[in-house]
């Protein structure tokens, strides 16, 4: 017991010196997790890569200000810088439930467009599903859809993640394979345009905020973006995504685009079956680049079995961070930093992707798909 009652003592007190060791300097040792950002001193080759390779398409862009020539002007000096070729603007409707002035903001960007630079933007539609109660919605839905193509030269649909969270009908949620929409699906597949769908987010959102998140620091400092279907008011991450593979089952002459890698960027093996499974499924990497860049091998092996449905997004729209995209997919270099900490506290390493690899990622697999679209400015 002595020998016991002395161990304790001088852990106790080695222990009180620690502590007091690290209080030592302006505030030593209060380093938060959120705060900590080592500086490495791995000394490795490799180098930032601000251009491409080789000139690009960015599937997934969201623009709220295309309406002139000013406007236009400004995105084509960073895309120029970027080596991106053509941007595809998601957003052409916006969020406005007011028809008239969706369809007059639409036609006013798909005509600034023609107007300047013809062949380096496309513009896709969406569809406003606050009516979807409404008896003659379905038909209305329709009849938007096919004149935004055929008559106002919309590129492809984009349907926003809101189907699946907040798109109800007499309060209750409306699934995102909702019988009424199919007509939807199926005339995109008959018009011959993409539908870019995002569906549910990361299933961490759905998990408790713990030490055992990979996302607690994303969610703590962006707290709107959990998810709670305990409660049975919301679906949980699983029936989100059965209800989107549904929709991609029941149309099959309809290609569809998985925003964000249908949230498997961390299961490439699921992935995979699901690509299978749905052969009209493309997938692109947009707001996933982290996923990929903790996993080159694999990430590599998965790219090259894929090279022919793989496309290049982005998401949010801003130029310094399209380097890291860059890196990953060109490049061989060691652990690098991503550019936010609250999607990846880990680093990147680069998948070096073949040439002929890159080329279908970054411009022929969106050329073959989205029509169209001036082929001429890509290489062959």
């Amino acid at each position: 017991m002595k020998k016991f009652a002395l161990a304790t003592t001088i852990l106790l007190t080695t222990g009180q010196l620690f502590a007091q060791q690290i209080k030592i300097g302006d505030n030593a040792g209060a380093v938060t997790f959120e705060e900590y950002e080592p500086k490495s001193t791995l000394v490795v080759p490799g180098k930032p890569i601000t251009r491409a390779k080789f000139p690009f398409i960015d599937i997934h862009n969201h623009q709220w200000e295309m309406n002139g020539k000013d406007d236009l002007n400004k995105l084509i000096t960073e895309m120029d810088k970027l080596n991106m070729g053509i941007m595809v603007n998601l957003s052409g409707r916006g969020f406005n439930q007011d028809e008239a002035k969706s369809t007059a903001g639409l036609v006013k960007q798909i005509e600034s467009v023609k107007t300047y630079y013809p062949n380096r933007f496309a513009i896709f539609t969406n569809i406003d599903f606050s009516k979807i109660n409404e008896p003659d919605w379905t038909a209305k839905a329709v009849k938007t859809l096919e004149d935004d193509v055929k008559l106002r030269g919309a590129k492809g649909l984009k349907i926003y993640k809101s189907l699946g969270f907040n798109v109800k009908d007499n309060g209750k949620i409306v699934p995102v394979d909702d019988p009424r929409i199919d007509p939807i699906w199926k005339k995109a597949g008959e018009l011959g345009i993409p539908v870019l769908i995002h569906t549910a987010d990361p299933s961490s959102f759905w998990d408790p905020i713990n030490a055992q998140n990979e996302r607690w620091l994303e969610l703590k400092t962006h707290p709107g973006r959990k998810r709670d279907a305990s409660a049975g008011k919301e679906f949980t991450w699983e029936e989100l995504l059965v209800q989107q593979h549904n929709v991609f089952r029941k149309n099959p002459k309809t290609i569809f685009i998985n925003a964000h890698m249908g949230w498997y960027p961390n299961n490439l093996a699921k992935l995979d079956s699901l690509m299978d499974a749905f052969p009209n499924m493309y997938a692109e990497i947009g707001a996933v680049i982290a996923e990929l860049g903790r996993q080159p091998r694999t990430a590599k092996k998965f790219f090259e079995k894929r090279q022919d449905r793989i496309l290049f997004g982005k998401d949010s729209w801003v130029p310094d961070e399209y380097q890291t995209y860059f890196r990953v997919l060109e490049s061989e270099d060691e652990y690098f930093p991503y550019h936010k900490k609250y999607h990846a506290y880990w680093r990147m390493y680069g998948l070096g992707l073949p040439d002929e690899v890159l080329k279908k990622v970054y411009y022929k697999n969106a050329l073959k798909i989205v029509p169209g679209l001036d082929k001429g400015q890509f290489p062959k």
